[in-house]
């Protein structure tokens, strides 16, 4: 186990990453430098791996709070920059159109 003694957590490593983490930064690596994903992507991309043949079309708004969730760990741990209207923001108070991208 890679736990670091600092701070008692476990180090992010991408073992350890949820899914809906992963799926964002491969979307993030896939993407051309300095271009952003929405949540909206994310969500549908986690769905499109999970889906049922009884799911409807619209099964990938389920995803989204998940897809928030680990974004705002992923901000938190420098991962991943929360964006509105191109610019960057505090991903804990972020409302409205939000993409994201990955850090500079």
């Amino acid at each position: 186990m890679t736990d670091d003694p600092a701070d008692g957590a476990p180090a992010p490593n991408s073992a350890e990453l949820d899914p809906v983490a992963e799926t964002i930064l491969e979307l993030l690596a896939a993407a051309p430098p300095n271009r952003s994903v929405s949540p909206t992507q994310v969500a549908q991309a986690v769905a499109a791996s999970r889906r049922k043949k009884t799911d409807p079309p619209d099964a990938w708004r389920r995803y989204l709070p998940a897809v928030k969730q680990q974004a705002l760990h992923l901000a938190r741990a420098g991962r991943l920059v929360v964006l509105r209207k191109g610019k960057p923001v505090d991903p804990q108070t972020a409302k409205g159109v939000i993409r994201y991208r990955r850090p500079a």
